[in-house]
């Protein structure tokens, strides 16, 4: 029995511990810890704020805080695969950063320019420090990923043997990929996020925030392994070669966006029965004719579509090993959870 009691009191003092340090956040505004980084509420909530369009409906108090938890998930692997770019001194230079800059500024005026910004309230800092981080990260990625995808001569030559038919081509093809919005969120259908719109008003929301992400660079097919709510998700929202004949199956808003596509070009998002959306990008397009494995261009296009894959396959693994090594706590999903949903109290996070 004495030798319990030391024993039981050692528990117990780890139980209160423990207690204890699950209970106490660093800071009232701090709504996630990312290996001794703190990430604040109001780098989340100028996000948000960015995404809400102004000409819709406000989201209701758990449209809001679901959009704020994949904000706030966004910004914990930002801030993993940051540490990591530091670490092996891959941070995009100033240089870098106002060339992205430039460029993104180019396709506006001074005044539409200025003008978008006070639509999202963002800033040019905040803009400059979100070039810098994809920048960063892309780096990163072309490192650990994609350096390391090799694609030989023999598994172009597997691939063509194995999918000879769709090398005979009898009428055009579009080699197309999309992402999907739904206002009513279907429980068999998934994404990376498991992020999905409650109703049509969200659904807006999501397409906006969406194209948003688009114009300042995002990768499509990422995009769509995140968010689009429809089984094609897992591949990228990658659709394959459709002939030019299943298009007059299609609606005719969803042909007209397609055969108005170049190659490379994404659409606006196509509103769809229902309050819906359809976002699409037009991969490739191929004239009718026997493709030969001779033709350079068949070669390509094989080696960009296992070289997609592959490299889709290892960013995803990537991030989940990253994410495993390292310390994460997220107050925000906790506060949430403890108080069955409610919007985090202004002195808690």
């Amino acid at each position: 029995m004495k030798r319990r009691i030391p024993a039981l009191a050692a528990l117990l003092v780890c139980a209160f511990a423990v207690s204890c340090s699950r209970e106490m956040a660093p800071g009232p505004d701090v709504w996630a810890v990312v290996n001794g980084k703190e990430i604040h509420s109001e780098e989340v909530e100028k996000l948000f704020r960015s995404r809400v369009n102004a000409d819709t409906p406000p989201p209701s108090q758990e449209e809001a805080l679901s959009l704020k938890l994949s904000i706030l998930d966004e910004l914990i692997n930002s801030e993993i695969l940051i540490e990591r770019a530091q670490k092996m001194n891959l941070i995009a230079s100033d240089a870098e950063v106002e060339d992205k800059f430039t460029e993104s500024k180019s396709p506006y005026t001074e005044e539409e320019f200025q003008k978008k910004l006070q639509e999202t309230g963002l800033t040019v800092d905040d803009l400059k420090s979100d070039i810098r981080r994809q920048l960063s990260i892309q780096k990163l990625l072309n490192r650990e990923v994609v350096a390391k995808i090799s694609i030989t001569d023999q598994d172009i030559t597997d691939f063509y043997n194995k999918n000879r038919a769709q090398f005979n081509v009898t009428e055009p093809q579009y080699h197309i990929a999309q992402i999907v919005i739904t206002p009513r969120p279907d429980p068999n259908v998934h994404n990376r996020k498991n992020d999905k719109a409650m109703n049509e008003a969200e659904a807006g929301r999501k397409a906006a925030m969406l194209m948003q992400k688009l114009a300042a660079g995002a990768d499509f097919s990422e995009l769509a392994m995140d968010y689009s709510e429809d089984p094609s998700a897992s591949t990228g929202g990658d659709l394959g070669f459709l002939a030019e004949s299943s298009l007059n199956r299609s609606p005719a808003p969803l042909k007209a966006a397609v055969l108005a596509l170049k190659v490379g070009q994404v659409s606006q998002p196509i509103p769809e029965n229902g309050g819906g959306y359809r976002i699409l990008k037009l991969i490739a397009k191929e004239a009718a004719g026997d493709r030969q494995l001779s033709d350079p261009q068949v070669q390509q296009a094989i080696r960009d579509a296992l070289r997609t894959r592959k490299e889709q396959l290892l960013r995803s693994a990537y991030l989940i090993e990253a994410r495993d090594e390292a310390r994460v706590t997220n107050y925000l999903a906790r506060e949430i959870l403890e108080s069955a949903g409610k919007l985090p109290a202004p002195d808690s996070p």
